[in-house]
């Protein structure tokens, strides 16, 4: 479950994380006095606005046929309201969001965090994630943070560094100033880097993150380590753990289909392909798209509807798959071990006895327990659903539905 970078920054400050203060606003209005209150509080002559949608590329993304960016510096109360109201409401386009682009339901006006001084301000980047060839955490960090991080890990990979955590332990002292001494810092900064990592690795833990980034990482000119920006996600998994969690999500910013798959307990990515694909297993469900590749197609979505598939998973299965235009041809490739293909291929005439005339072409492979009777039960329906056993005849089927399309 990702997380709003306003939200993500609150739960960091309860694991004493210092962050760049803000304020989440949904109106020009708000923003105007966000800009006030922070003026007040914190005396930043200055104040940044930022669009808050699930996706990077912010400061370098347009909001769709402007000019205005989705990260933009206020110097005063009006000139805040007036970005505001130009973001808000309209649709950010990113490296990150493609062509579609997200729309703008909330802006964050934070801190100006730029300070003028003697010390040089510096960018860093530092992330935490699973390594899972390692079987441990990472933090990843580099001294070449902000919003070109992704051209410096192509470019330069050496500027790269990585530092593993075993997940039964924690993160050793000596690993966290190893992580300040590679950023070049000294003196104080050093000291309150310490304690910034420390902090944020016992965050990642504590809420249960799948993936943890901050960037840029930001000294101040008085030697100060804060987080400036903060993409978080949650495990999903583990939010049966943190009830508190579950409330942040953000439906408007996920997939249509995807969410409306998860109120049917079945596992949902939407990608970009011909071939709509229903499987029980993820393991199935990888080689059932591998094969409707070699057959020619695309597949057009991950769907796995687990091991008790019945006539109302298969249904909603269904109408998802066909929400999408480009779905040319549907395959069910269903192995028979918990659930009986029987009762499957019956699920899937009374769902498509519900869902009246359905076009596109169905292909239905089932393998395993009662597999014959399943077969029989589709050949006998009178429906314009094609029956194969072995995984060859499904591929043949797929072959000739996405040729003849």
């Amino acid at each position: 479950m990702n997380l709003h970078e306003y939200q993500a920054k609150e739960l960091l400050k309860k694991y004493q994380v210092p962050v760049q203060e803000g304020i989440a606003c949904s109106t020009p209005t708000e923003a105007e006095e966000a800009y006030r209150t922070i003026h007040t509080q914190y005396g930043s002559k200055f104040a940044v606005v930022k669009a808050q949608i699930h996706a990077g590329g912010r400061g370098k993304g347009k909001i769709q046929g402007t000019e205005q960016r989705g990260v933009a510096v206020g110097k005063n109360a009006e000139a805040v309201k007036e970005i505001a109201q130009n973001i808000l409401g309209g649709t950010l386009v990113t490296i990150q969001t493609g062509e579609a682009g997200k729309v703008v339901n909330k802006v964050l006006v934070a801190q100006d965090v730029y300070y003028e001084g003697a010390n040089p301000v510096k960018e860093f980047y530092l992330s935490i994630l699973l390594d899972r060839a390692k079987g441990q955490n990472v933090i990843m960090y580099s001294t070449e943070g902000g919003m070109d991080i992704e051209e410096v890990a192509h470019n330069t990979p050496d500027k790269i560094f990585k530092e593993w955590v075993h997940p039964g332990g924690q993160l050793q002292g000596f690993q966290a100033r190893k992580i300040a001494f590679n950023l070049g810092l000294s003196g104080e900064a050093f000291k309150n880097c310490v304690k910034f990592v420390t902090n944020l690795y016992n965050a990642y833990v504590g809420l249960d993150c799948a993936m943890l980034e901050i960037n840029p990482l930001f000294k101040t000119s008085d030697e100060k380590i804060i987080a400036v920006d903060c993409k978080m996600n949650i495990d999903d998994n583990a939010l049966t753990r943190h009830a508190e969690l579950a409330n942040l999500r953000d439906i408007s910013e996920e997939d249509p289909t995807e969410v409306e798959a998860g109120k049917f307990n079945l596992n949902f990515v939407k990608l970009d392909g011909n071939v709509g694909c229903m499987v029980n297993g993820a393991g199935l469900a990888m080689a059932t798209m591998d094969m409707i590749k070699l057959s020619g197609g695309e597949p057009a979505n991950f769907l796995d509807v687990g091991g008790t598939a019945n006539a109302q998973t298969v249904e909603a299965g269904f109408r998802i798959i066909l929400k999408d235009p480009k779905v040319k041809a549907i395959l069910i490739n269903i192995f028979g071990g918990i659930v009986r293909c029987d009762r499957v291929a019956q699920g899937v005439i009374d769902a498509y006895q519900t869902m009246g005339n359905i076009e596109v072409p169905i292909i239905v492979r089932l393998q395993g327990t009662n597999a014959e009777e399943a077969k029989k039960l589709i050949d006998e329906s009178g429906l314009k659903v094609q029956s194969a056993i072995l995984l060859s005849e499904a591929a043949d089927l797929v072959n000739k539905a996405v040729t003849a399309a």
